[in-house]
């Protein structure tokens, strides 16, 4: 059986990005089929104080492969924060997919009850790594990729569900 916070982490940080991968194309052809320069969409966000939608990929992808990295004691792999296509960003996201896809399973063995810290701000954040996982983890890296949907939403991409749910599923 695998390990818990591999089975619930691991799987779900894969799919997520799959699905936002596949989404960042549809944008991708949504502007090319409207003659939209396609870094449009890159700066375009929901409100001011949000971040756009390069940002909402970024921040998906150092999320999950911080994440991942901090369960298993290990320094996460550094990307720097300067891609200007969608092609990149789906570059970047096929990057997080393949460094996550390299921890095998039974680094996670323990990870339920490792000490982890996050910095946040000026202060720093500290749990036990299913609590991290369950609380902090999960629900920002879905609410990045739930904003990337947003995002390429309200700029006219058609999108439904589906999409969001990923995998070929109709609903």
């Amino acid at each position: 059986m695998l390990n818990n916070l591999y089975t619930f982490s691991v799987p779900v940080f894969l799919r997520g990005h799959a699905v936002l991968s596949e989404l960042l194309r549809k944008g991708e052809a949504h502007a090319a089929g409207c003659n939209i320069t396609p870094s449009a969409l890159l700066i375009a966000r929901l409100f001011p104080d949000m971040f756009p939608l390069k940002g909402q990929v970024q921040a998906a992808c150092d999320t999950a492969k911080r994440a991942t990295a901090r369960l298993v004691g290990v320094e996460p792999p550094r990307f720097e924060d300067n891609e200007t296509t969608i092609e990149q960003l789906r570059a970047r996201l096929a990057r997080t997919i393949d460094y996550i896809k390299s921890i095998p399973a039974s680094a996670f063995e323990g990870s339920e009850t490792r000490d982890i810290k996050v910095p946040a701000g000026e202060r720093t954040l500290e749990f036990k790594g299913l609590d991290f996982l369950q609380t902090w983890v999960i629900p920002n890296v879905f609410f990045h990729v739930t904003t990337a949907y947003n995002i390429l939403r309200h700029n006219g991409v058609d999108l439904g569900k589906a999409d969001f749910i990923g995998g070929g599923r109709k609903l």
